[in-house]
């Protein structure tokens, strides 16, 4: 009984943590200085050190290493960012519910099939339950037919795939990373002469960088299956009958990054997040919820 005592009053007594000094921490730690932090959050350096001296003495750990011109994190204070930055959207979630004026109609959002489901169930879930009043409507396709729609007035926001041919660059960057060379793990589709891919229709960034690899290294290929969605590739692949183009993050397996010294390197591609002008409130607070789990992702 005693035991069981001790531990319901250690728990009782644990300190809570100060959104303020949260939100300081988090905004030192992506800013890499307390100067610039200071300067975002209209206070003086010496002022935010002492708040992250008390939150380093709250927890009894060393959350920064301090440098000559930065400051980076520890091992400590990796894993309270990810806190940190959960605890305050939870708050800024819990404070919009009962405080900011209540956001109603309709939000047109437009992304491609590569992002699907890197983002849009967590964002949409969060946007449900913080405003329950607004509707979303959901349009998957290609960056040149959703860029289209969204200039005819018929999308508020578009996640497209950046620097289309022929295209001026639109919009804020909200991803990059590397495209590489994905096949089979046992499969033996890279081993045949000509080299079979499977790309995307005209109008792709990834067949424009595929296809301008391949020329510029002489590489003999044919495209040997075409599909404008990822499950579509993926099924080609599967099936041994090509190799494709693809983001890093959305290898699985039996699918493999291969590594094979015929293939030219195809470097990066990056997403953009496009806003129609005038488009309203809740299509800037969908925005920002998009950015954020991109941010965190």
């Amino acid at each position: 009984m005693n035991q069981l005592t001790n531990v319901v009053d250690s728990r009782a007594v644990l300190p809570l943590l100060d959104s303020e000094v949260l939100r300081s921490f988090v905004t030192i730690a992506e800013s890499g200085s307390f100067t610039r932090a200071a300067q975002q959050l209209f206070r003086t350096p010496s002022a935010l050190s002492m708040q992250i001296k008390r939150l380093e003495e709250t927890l009894g750990q060393t959350l920064f290493i301090r440098e000559a011109r930065h400051v980076r994190l520890t091992a400590e204070g990796e894993m309270l960012l990810g806190y940190g930055r959960r605890l305050l959207k939870l708050n800024a979630e819990a404070v919009t519910q009962f405080l900011a004026p209540t956001l109603e109609g309709r939000v047109g959002l437009g992304i491609t099939d590569d992002v699907v489901w890197r983002v849009l169930p967590s964002v949409l879930a969060q946007f449900a339950r913080s405003h329950p009043a607004v509707q979303v409507d959901v349009i998957v396709g290609r960056s040149v037919e959703l860029l289209a729609r969204l200039d005819e007035g018929e999308l508020d926001l578009a996640l497209v795939m950046a620097g289309e041919p022929g295209q001026a660059a639109r919009g804020e960057i909200v991803h990059s990373e590397p495209l590489v060379w994905v096949g089979r793990e046992d499969g033996v589709a890279v081993q045949r002469t000509p080299l079979p891919v499977t790309l995307a229709q005209q109008g792709c960034a990834w067949r424009r960088i595929a296809l301008h690899a391949l020329d510029s290294a002489g590489v003999n290929y044919r495209i040997a299956y075409s599909c404008d969605h990822c499950a579509g590739q993926e099924a080609a692949m599967l099936a041994d009958l090509a190799i494709s183009p693809f983001p890093r993050s959305l290898i699985r397996p039996p699918l493999k990054r291969l590594h094979n010294d015929s293939l030219p390197p195809l470097g990066d591609y990056q997403v953009a997040l496009v806003k129609r002008a005038g488009s309203g409130d809740a299509s800037e607070v969908l925005a920002e919820r998009v950015v954020e789990a991109f941010r965190e992702g």
